[in-house]
């Protein structure tokens, strides 16, 4: 098992899908973690309360808005003062929404693009001066196979992680050595995002798409992203890790 003890990480979009499972394993391997969420309270009360469960930490979850410039400074300002610095951002939290491109609105695009794009561009801004201080300091985006192949129909997202994969890059160069900066993009995740899609015969086809034949649970992009914030992966930086059950093969 990999040891997190003493790490402190804030994962975006922490209290459903992928995120709730980042959240989930980071506590397992010992870290302390905060739990950024926006409309899901419900599930981020009941989040919080399993993490205590798991170890006598000081997890802590905030309700904020990452396309807000002030509402991401009061989150890193609280991290700062209640845990005195951090050693882990993962930029999570994300939009995915069905529109043909004739039909796309300037709202529908704009949303989309804030929240998967300015969000973590806000994030890592403000962990900057915190992740600095750290030896581990990193950060993991979530980026998704759409930002490497395209997604007919979903443009807006896979426009916006094609721009985290960019980022990634480009920022793994700029702040290092002291800050690796890695991505993960998942293919096919069953979470509640995407249930509409994995429904009924498309199921079936989306299957036959992946040469594992099966969708990936959270807990599986979950591992991956605990890995590239340990100590296991030091020397690993500016990469795009694929989880995607070989639906998408490139380098």
């Amino acid at each position: 098992m990999i040891d997190l003890a003493g790490y402190r990480v804030v994962v975006t979009g922490g209290s459903r899908g992928i995120g709730a499972a980042c959240c989930r394993l980071f506590a397992r391997a010992g870290a302390t973690v905060l739990i950024q969420y926006l409309a899901s309270g419900v599930k981020a009360n009941s989040l919080l309360s399993d993490l205590r469960r798991m170890a006598d930490l000081p997890h802590r979850k905030m309700r904020c808005d990452v396309t807000r410039r002030e509402h991401i400074q009061r989150l890193f300002h609280y991290v700062e003062t209640e845990w005195g610095g951090l050693d882990c951002l993962v930029n999570n939290a994300g939009v995915w929404v069905h529109e043909p491109l004739e039909r796309l609105d300037h709202q529908q695009l704009q949303a989309t693009l804030a929240v998967n794009v300015v969000g973590p561009f806000l994030c890592a801004r403000e962990a900057i001066s915190l992740l600095r201080k750290s030896p581990n300091g990193s950060i993991i985006n979530i980026s998704s196979t759409a930002g490497q192949r395209g997604e007919a129909f979903y443009s807006p997202y896979a426009a916006s992680k094609g721009a985290m994969i960019s980022a990634t890059k480009s920022w793994s160069t700029e702040l290092a050595p002291g800050i690796r900066v890695n991505a993960v993009a998942p293919g096919w995740v069953d979470t509640d995002m995407t249930a509409e899609a994995l429904s009924g015969e498309r199921r079936d086809e989306i299957l036959d798409t992946i040469p594992l034949h099966r969708v990936a649970t959270p807990a599986e992009i979950a591992g991956p992203v605990v890995f590239l914030a340990s100590s296991l992966a030091c020397h690993i930086t500016g990469e795009i890790l694929n989880v995607n059950g070989g639906s998408v093969l490139v380098g």
